[in-house]
C-alpha cells in the first residue's frame, strides 16, 4: 500500500494511449478509494524501456549496494574493471537515489550470483542509464564475482 495523495481513480484505458494521462479517469485528485486499492504494474522491461533495469542489493537500503542489471530475463552483476565515480553517478541518477557518494569495488556488499553482464563500464557521468555507457558486449568479461561493482548514493534528493 502506498501513502499520501491518491491522484487517479476509475482509470479506463483502451490500450492505444501513449501515456496514462491520455486515458479516461475521474478528475485529477478526485477519488473514492483507499490505499488498499492501489494499482500496480509488472513489466518485462524489454518492451517498456530501452534502458536495462538496474537495482542495488545487499546494502543498507535501496540506494546503496551491489549493482545488478536485468538482461535476458536474468539479474546479473557488473564487474568492477574501470568502475569509478562517473559510473556511480549514472546509477544513482537512474535509480532516483540522489548523488553518488562512492563507487566501491571488490564485492564490497558481497558477491552476487548468476551472470556477470557488464565489464569495463566507462560512463561519462551524464548518461540517463547505465546501459547507455560504453562497456564490453553483454556477458563478455574476464571477472569473477569477487570483483562485483557497488554504489553508495546519498538517498532521495
Amino acid at each position: 500500500e502506498g501513502t499520501g495523495q491518491i491522484w487517479l481513480d476509475e482509470v479506463n484505458c483502451t490500450g492505444a494511449e501513449r501515456n496514462l494521462s491520455e486515458c479516461q479517469a475521474r478528475p485529477w485528485g478526485e477519488h473514492n478509494c483507499n490505499h488498499i486499492e492501489d494499482a500496480s504494474v509488472e513489466c518485462s522491461g524489454s518492451a517498456v524501456s530501452s534502458f536495462a533495469p538496474i537495482r542495488l542489493v545487499d546494502g543498507p537500503g535501496h540506494c546503496a549496494g551491489r549493482v545488478e542489471v536485468f538482461h535476458k530475463e536474468k539479474w546479473g552483476t557488473v564487474c568492477d574493471d574501470s568502475w569509478d565515480f562517473a559510473d556511480a553517478k549514472v546509477v544513482c541518477r537512474q535509480l532516483d537515489c540522489g548523488v553518488a557518494i562512492s563507487a566501491p569495488r571488490r564485492a564490497y556488499f558481497g558477491e552476487g550470483q548468476g551472470p556477470i553482464w557488464l565489464d569495463d563500464v566507462r560512463c561519462v557521468g551524464t548518461e540517463a542509464a547505465l546501459s547507455e555507457c560504453r562497456a564490453k558486449s553483454w556477458g563478455v568479461h574476464g571477472c569473477e564475482h569477487g570483483e562485483d561493482a557497488s554504489v553508495v548514493c546519498s538517498g532521495k534528493p
